[in-house]
């Protein structure tokens, strides 16, 4: 987070963008600063009263919950916001968390608000642990939780954001899932915070909602007053608080470019991502939760490229069952049909799923135990994930992708695990897709090495360029010293990609790529010269990929990816490809 001020009291706050577009508009400061809790030492006696205390904390914390939701079923058309409140109500289930403040006050003498707070502290503290960006947002729900039941056992009501009545953009120090559920299009015009992530789901709702966003702010409530004028910039990840007149009028006619370019793309909607002289690719959404299909549609998506499992396992303590997997999957599958979509088995390691379980903090943990190695590690969890994918393939297209895979030995390890689960089907006479395609992720220098061998026995490939990568280039993109090497357009990492894709196509499977390099518009006239045959990103982005395949030929295509396979560095061929790609499509580079 960067903040500038000028002599005019104009302060501008750089933040991450999660949600497009831009908005201009009066702040509406959500003052919602967390319950403080002081430890209160008790009796023998005061103890069951404490406990029954909390248990009616708990109580009125899930009849709120499911009020709000009973109440957004009735009021929101897109049904699967739901699912955000049941996550909530899932960890206000769980034993994990209840249990152990209940034991704490029972044990330590201690009130029900400090307890909770210590056990509180626990969770948080191993999601801190967590390298991943995406694992560590994940505690916010629990804390969302946490303060809901705090609130509810001092007797305050937190100010809802559904109160508001006037158009206002609200600048918030954190907003739940639940505040972005009940964010009106006709009245919040954006929102910025001072904590959050790209992956947070309030940051996902907000992209699903079509909301201007800016989160990460640092410390932005401090410095609005209600009232205030602001703008939020959600391309840029930009927040002016106060903005001078030139400001002012220059983002107004930025704002108006925006939203007449945003409809011109969706013009493009329903139209095939087809070259110039024929040349058809595919374009998929990557999606996180069941809450993006509405706007997977919306942007002209023709499938779903990666379905990421792991919010199953994420936003709770205990695992889920395969009954729940099951029917997330079916929901996904009915939603989209006769959409594709391709599922992802679980991608995190041990000490990222469940603080009951058993971890083992690894010094290096993108090179330990993640992905396909923990589920063959733990083959209870990855047969109860299979048998819920393949229970679903019977109801809409599915296909199964296979992560981080190393070698031909894991890969044969797993297909004789889904075989075997195939076969305990049949005999249960439960329907699936007996020829449902299994796909292998490179993501892996030996993988992509391999990929003439792989390629007999997979049934597609989808490049994760995203560790591809970092691992081709030997760099932690997390790590600040060396995050400058992270170039996707590195000679190494497309000759990696010519040399996958060619192995793919002469074993005859198709190839996709799913990592953020697909949504490049830089990248995509050098990906279609790549004979890639489906590309899979972020929704929002599938309008400016489309438009550039839709309006440059196959032929161009390949001359600007020889030219860019003979360059000797990645800044070499990124100044050539931003000059080529400059003359056709001024109005992008």
């Amino acid at each position: 987070m960067a903040v500038a001020k000028t002599p005019n009291n104009v302060v501008t706050f750089k933040g991450i963008g999660v949600s497009p577009g831009i908005v201009i508009g009066k702040a509406f400061l959500l003052d919602r600063w967390k319950i403080r809790t002081e430890k209160i030492n008790l009796t023998n006696e005061q103890i069951k009263k404490e406990i029954n205390r909390f248990q009616k904390a708990i109580l009125l914390s899930k009849q709120q919950l499911a009020a709000v939701k009973e109440r957004l079923l009735k009021e929101v058309e897109d049904k699967t916001y739901g699912s955000i409140i049941d996550v909530h109500l899932m960890i206000l289930s769980d034993d994990a968390l209840v249990k152990a403040a209940e034991e704490m006050i029972q044990q330590e003498k201690v009130n029900a608000e400090w307890a909770l707070d210590q056990v509180l502290k626990k969770f948080t503290a191993i999601f801190d642990a967590i390298g991943d960006a995406y694992l560590k947002e994940r505690k916010t729900d629990i804390e969302h939780v946490a303060e809901r039941v705090k609130r509810n056992l001092v007797g305050e009501e937190a100010k809802g954001i559904a109160e508001i009545t006037k158009d206002v953009v609200v600048v918030a120090h954190d907003l739940t899932p639940v505040d972005t559920i009940h964010m009106q299009k006709s009245k919040v015009k954006g929102f910025a915070t001072d904590l959050g992530g790209r992956t947070s789901h309030t940051a996902i709702l907000a992209r699903s909602l079509e909301i201007p966003a800016v989160v990460a702010l640092g410390n932005i409530c401090s410095s609005v007053q209600p009232g205030d004028a602001i703008i939020i910039d959600g391309i840029e990840g930009t927040v002016i608080v106060n903005p001078s007149k030139e400001i002012f009028t220059q983002y107004l006619e930025k704002q108006r470019q925006y939203v007449y370019y945003e409809k011109e793309l969706l013009k493009l909607k329903d139209l095939a991502a087809e070259t110039l002289d024929g040349y058809r690719i595919e374009l998929a959404a990557n999606i996180e939760f069941p809450e993006e299909v509405p706007s997977v549609i919306e942007h002209g998506a023709e499938a779903v490229g990666l379905y990421r499992t792991e919010f199953l396992y994420l936003d709770r303590i205990s695992l889920p069952t395969e009954e729940e997997q099951f029917q997330a999957y079916k929901k996904l599958t009915l939603q989209l049909a006769p959409r594709c979509a391709v599922i992802r088995t679980l991608d995190i390691g041990g000490d990222k799923i469940n603080p009951e379980l058993p971890r083992e903090i690894e010094p290096n943990p993108v090179l330990g135990l993640r992905a396909i190695r923990y589920s063959l590690k733990r083959e209870d969890i990855l047969r109860e994930q299979l048998r819920a994918i393949l229970r679903a393939s019977a109801y809409g297209p599915l296909r199964m992708m296979l992560p981080l895979i190393s070698g031909i030995a894991e890969l044969r390890t797993v297909k004789a695990i889904i075989a075997q689960e195939q076969e305990n089907l049949r005999r249960s006479n439960i329907a699936f897709d007996e020829r449902m395609e299994i796909g292998v992720m490179i993501e892996v220098p030996s993988a992509a090495m391999l990929t003439d061998l792989l390629a007999k026995e997979c049934d597609f490939f989808s490049i994760g360029t995203n560790d591809l990568i970092q691992y081709s280039i030997a760099i932690d993109r997390g790590n600040r010293q060396v995050a400058y090497l992270y170039e996707p357009l590195h000679p190494a990492v497309l000759r990696t990609i010519k040399m996958v894709v060619s192995a793919a196509h002469n074993e005859g499977i198709w190839v996709g790529m799913c990592g953020e390099m697909a949504g490049d518009p830089l990248c995509t006239p050098i990906l279609l010269g790549l004979e890639i045959d489906e590309l899979s990103m972020n929704a929002v982005s599938i309008p400016t990929i489309k438009r550039i395949v839709r309006n440059i030929s196959r032929k161009e295509a390949a001359d600007i990816t020889y030219r860019a396979l003979s360059l000797p560095t990645a800044k070499e061929v990124e100044t050539y490809v931003v000059s080529e790609m400059a003359q056709r499509f001024p109005d992008i580079f």
